[in-house]
């Protein structure tokens, strides 16, 4: 055989071969996920959503594709991603925090949906029970919101004499109203009064810490809330500024500097949000998967601010953080 007529014969195999191959093979399910959360803040935990899905058999770029969405510093984008993952036919969704899953949810009553969210999925509205949720909806739910009263109780340990506590919310959220119920009930049992503060653009943050020092308020409370998980370091910095104590809602916060968080880990809802996508890939409904509940918590202080907002910590409270920064 002539070396010309090979090379010809091997180019019609090459050609050849995959088109059949394509023809035998399933097409990559692709998984659409939005987030109430910036991509920047998001790094950690998808990466935790990644491992959860490849102990379920899926890696992204082999045998999964996932269509990203996540905000930047607005809700009110969230609808219309939602509605262009409906419109691609994803297989199944992911929708992380309250403002996310309430757009899927509202966009589609079929296209199967799982939340990692921190407000309560029963009183949302998001499902019809935790054991038999019903619908196309299911998830993780990390307990957040509801840990007001732990929070403030946290404060009063570290400053007995506080009396005017600044609550943080974005007036935007969904979960806005029901904090503020729960921290003034919280705060009037405990002694302490609450002061609402309201932000959602830069400026807004720094009226804020302007406000806290007006008011003379002892302390700030950050709500549980997405955009100030994503704006984060710019709050701690503020904080820092002014010389505002504050208490966070995870420990990335402190990390970055803050003074004290109390919550759960993020990076797990993620990790079970991953296996529970798995699981409907594999063909598992929604509607039977039970809500699994995260309710896990630890307290993280960072010794470091508190040494420079002049504050002498409590032996009681150092022993029973999970984990000081120094």
């Amino acid at each position: 055989m002539r070396r010309r007529d090979f090379i010809a014969g091997i180019a019609g195999s090459a050609v050849a071969l995959p088109l059949a191959a394509r023809a035998q093979q399933p097409a990559m399910p692709v998984v659409g996920y939005i987030s109430s959360l910036s991509q920047a803040y998001s790094v950690r935990s998808d990466a935790a959503l990644r491992r959860g899905l490849s102990e379920m058999g899926y890696v992204e770029g082999q045998n999964l594709s996932i269509r990203h969405h996540w905000i930047t510093d607005r809700y009110d984008v969230l609808p219309a991603m939602a509605a262009d993952l409906v419109q691609r036919q994803v297989a199944a969704i992911i929708a992380i925090g309250p403002p996310a899953v309430i757009a899927a949810k509202a966009a589609t009553q079929t296209i199967p949906i799982i939340f990692v969210t921190g407000a309560d999925p029963l009183k949302f509205g998001f499902v019809s029970s935790f054991n038999k949720p019903g619908g196309n909806i299911s998830g993780i739910w990390m307990v957040l919101t509801v840990l007001a009263e732990k929070r403030l109780q946290l404060l009063h340990d570290l400053l007995p004499k506080a009396v005017l506590i600044g609550l943080l919310v974005n007036p935007t959220s969904p979960v806005a109203e029901p904090q503020i119920r729960e921290a003034q009930a919280a705060a009037q049992a405990l002694g302490f009064r609450i002061t609402v503060l309201k932000a959602i653009t830069e400026s807004d943050f720094v009226q804020v810490f302007a406000n806290l020092g007006q008011q003379r308020a002892d302390a700030l409370f950050v709500s549980a809330d997405p955009l100030f998980a994503s704006e984060g370091k710019r709050i701690v910095t503020l904080a820092a500024q002014h010389g505002v104590p504050a208490i966070y809602e995870f420990r990335e916060f402190v990390e970055a500097g803050g003074l004290m968080s109390y919550g759960t880990v993020l990076s797990d809802g993620y990790y079970r949000g991953g296996h529970y996508v798995g699981r409907v890939l594999k063909g598992a409904a929604p509607a039977d998967l039970p809500v699994e509940k995260v309710d896990k918590f630890e307290l993280v202080i960072n010794l470091r601010t508190a040494k420079a907002l002049g504050i002498t910590l409590p032996d009681r409270l150092l022993a029973t953080a999970d984990e000081v920064i120094e």
